[in-house]
């Protein structure tokens, strides 16, 4: 059975996800107020949209400060800065086809990201992304709540 593509690569300035993004707990409001033109940060990246912009995924691949944990280096991989669905469509869905697009993408393996489990409304953080195949990697000194994908 062929699954349809849920997903359009757009540009960081796209105000539709801008929206979106703001809408995300993690989002940083400027003190001054003033209007965003980009959303994302430095680095290469990939911002993917649906079709009505329910959905934002953004994939970063930059050099990472936050230490893991289990082996004192610093986060490796492309990371997955983003993710807000507000569609009909499942998340752990979207993840997989944000997976997909993203191993074509990049030749790294490890996809990852992060959960403020303070600052999500569930009692299982992260779930639509272990529902996708992912799983848990560790917490941050900040308490952030680490997952991961790694390719086979």
């Amino acid at each position: 059975r062929r699954v349809r593509a849920h997903w359009w690569a757009t540009k960081d300035g796209d105000l539709d996800c801008i929206d979106m993004y703001l809408r995300h707990y993690s989002a940083y409001h400027y003190a001054d107020q003033r209007e965003r033109e980009l959303f994302v940060g430095p680095g290469d990246k990939l911002v993917l949209r649906t079709e009505r912009a329910e959905a934002v995924f953004v994939w970063r691949k930059f050099v990472d400060d936050c230490i893991d944990q289990r082996t004192g280096r610093k986060q490796e991989g492309v990371n997955c800065a983003v993710f807000r669905n507000e569609s009909e469509h499942l998340s752990s869905s979207l993840i997989r086809q944000a997976d997909a697009i993203a191993d074509e993408t990049w030749t790294d393996r490890r996809h990852y990201t992060y959960v403020d489990s303070k600052k999500v409304a569930s009692k299982n953080p992260g779930y639509c992304f272990l529902a996708a195949g992912w799983k848990r990697a560790g917490v941050t000194k900040g308490g952030l709540h680490v997952l991961e994908r790694v390719s086979p």
